[in-house]
């Protein structure tokens, strides 16, 4: 099928930001098309089944009610198969590896954007749209992600595995507002409802914010099959026990159960002797951090070291870094030590506010 230089298939969740993201399109005269994943179903505590991922039942009515408000179609798109096999079934590995995963990168670099383009073909668009704040352009034969506007919503650190192809079809609308002003966006459209909607910062298929109830669901039995360990300090010493090394993570403070008269931090994490390693702030701290499975965006390779702007997690600030490649991964020489480097979480490189790319920490 011949695709429509202005359709575009926008990425609907009922939130604020897709909705405006979908609004801001069909006023640029772009022929939208609508369309909400169905990511996930958990059970309520009277035992029925509820819709969640990028959106509850309520949300899905209220991205349908937009679309046919604005007169545009609108799809359900169920993809909690694939989903729950590769991000759920990842996020549970990863634990049980001793790391910390992130699965919001997961699921945007291997199931989102792949689900919006294979839909988009069939239904004839040649874009897809997201409400992700971040921009992206074509610049020297590559597609180039740079933070959005608004630093505090950026959300560039999630969108570093995306691929040029991928990045060639998408259009970000929202990168270059403040979030204050998509609110009002909406407002002044006769949506004050939809202004006010609070934000979710939760892991979707986990809604109470509880990666360890998660687990105990998804594991049968996992507390009897790992059991309890004993935490270490950085001298060698039993200095407690713990209820089995899946429930901690890297630079975890509270919840350890344990008092040595100042403060102790996980540093460390050995699924094979199920020990948890402890120490001090200082312990934590890091010059080098390596990073496998990388993706880059502004550039194709890395063949010079080059000076980046780093961040370990998606609130960190950041520092400068010296970028290097070594074998098959990529090396992070910070200039300031960072803190509570965790296994399995992203690092993400900035040249100004351009994405260089990103992996994930060794």
């Amino acid at each position: 099928m011949d695709r429509a230089d202005n359709r575009v298939l926008v990425a609907m969740s009922g939130g604020v930001d897709s909705s405006v993201t979908a609004l801001l399109l069909h006023r640029q005269g772009y022929d939208v098309v609508g369309i909400t994943m169905k990511t996930w179903d958990y059970a309520t505590s009277g035992g029925q089944r509820k819709t969640t991922g990028c959106c509850s039942l309520d949300d899905i009515h209220d991205a349908r009610a937009l679309a046919v408000d604005l007169g545009f179609p609108h799809h359900i798109l169920d993809i909690r198969e694939e989903f729950g096999e590769f991000i759920i079934d990842n996020f549970t590995s990863e634990y049980l590896s001793g790391r910390t995963p992130n699965p919001c990168v997961l699921c945007n670099t291997h199931i989102k954007w792949n689900a919006l383009l294979r839909r988009a073909d069939l239904l004839g668009c040649r874009w897809i749209a997201t409400g992700h704040y971040a921009r992206v352009r074509q610049e020297n034969g590559r597609y180039v992600v740079s933070k959005g506007r608004d630093a505090a919503k950026d959300q560039s650190y999630v969108l570093w595995g995306l691929s040029q192809a991928a990045l060639a079809r998408t259009l970000l609308p929202l990168g270059g507002f403040t979030k204050a002003e998509i609110r009002q966006i909406a407002r002044e459209a006769g949506y004050e409802n939809l202004s006010r909607k609070a934000e979710s910062y939760e892991i979707c298929f986990v809604p109470d914010n509880d990666y360890r109830a998660f687990l105990r669901r998804r594991v049968p039995h996992i507390d009897e099959k790992i059991g309890p360990g004993v935490f270490v300090d950085s001298k060698g010493q039993v200095v407690g026990r713990h209820q089995g090394y899946p429930f901690y993570t890297v630079g975890q403070r509270k919840g350890l159960g344990i008092a040595l008269g100042h403060p102790v931090f996980v540093t460390r994490i050995d699924p094979d002797t199920n020990t948890v390693y402890v120490g001090t702030e200082e312990d934590l701290k890091k010059h080098t951090v390596f990073v496998r499975d990388y993706n880059l965006i502004k550039y194709p390779d890395i063949k010079e070291p080059m000076d980046v702007w780093a961040k370990i997690r998606y609130k960190d600030p950041g520092g400068p870094a010296k970028l290097l490649a070594e074998g098959n991964m990529l090396e992070l020489q910070f200039q300031t030590p960072v803190s509570a480097v965790a296994p399995g979480q992203s690092a993400v490189f900035y040249e100004g506010d351009d994405l260089v790319g990103g992996g994930i920490i060794v």
